[in-house]
């Protein structure tokens, strides 16, 4: 199966020479002379490189070979982090590389989206928003009540993330796994 650049929109996954890429941006250009073409910047699933590519209009590109699974965050040790697929129970382990940027919001028990790729894991995909408990912050002053004033938090995940200073060791947060924003405090 293949997809036309007429088809092209953000978001797309595609296979580019055996690399699964998905779509940043793309623009249809017409120029006045010529036959029409597909300016596109695309950003690989695996290495994360970005690059820009152009595309004759009416050119066909592969669709790659992409499973999602739902898995559940066993634990990690010296090994690798340990993941379990909800259906099979088969367990897998993944690398630093493999999960990258959620590496700090992995969190025991909770199931994410890993991505495969030709039957191999590529990355994974963690919830939008987590709640989080804090363990280790500075103790808010009595009196320090500046507008909009933060402090460093370190979450139970090993992230550090800004929060007011009303957010005291103890309390559950709820944090955009996204930016690494401080949403709001969970009750």
């Amino acid at each position: 199966m293949q997809y036309s650049t007429a088809e092209f929109r953000k978001g797309l996954k595609i296979e580019l020479e055996g690399d699964p890429m998905v779509i940043v941006d793309f623009q249809h250009v017409k120029p006045g002379k010529g036959g029409a073409f597909v300016r596109t910047r695309l950003k690989s699933l695996i290495s994360g490189r970005v690059l820009e590519k152009t595309f004759r209009s009416g050119e066909k590109v592969d669709v790659p070979d992409l499973e999602d699974k739902n898995m559940v965050f066993l634990y990690s040790d010296d090994s690798g982090y340990h993941f379990m697929d909800n259906e099979t129970y088969e367990q897998m382990v993944m690398t630093k590389d493999h999960i990258g940027g959620a590496l700090g919001y992995l969190k025991e028990n909770v199931a994410i989206d890993v991505l495969f790729h030709n039957k191999k894991p590529i990355g994974v995909e963690i919830p939008s928003f987590m709640d989080l408990a804090v363990v280790e912050t500075v103790p808010g002053v009595r009196g320090n009540t500046v507008s909009g004033a933060t402090k460093p938090a370190k979450l139970e995940t090993g992230a550090t993330v800004q929060v007011p200073l009303f957010i005291n060791e103890g309390d559950i947060i709820k944090v955009d796994t996204r930016t690494g924003d401080y949403i709001e405090r969970v009750s």
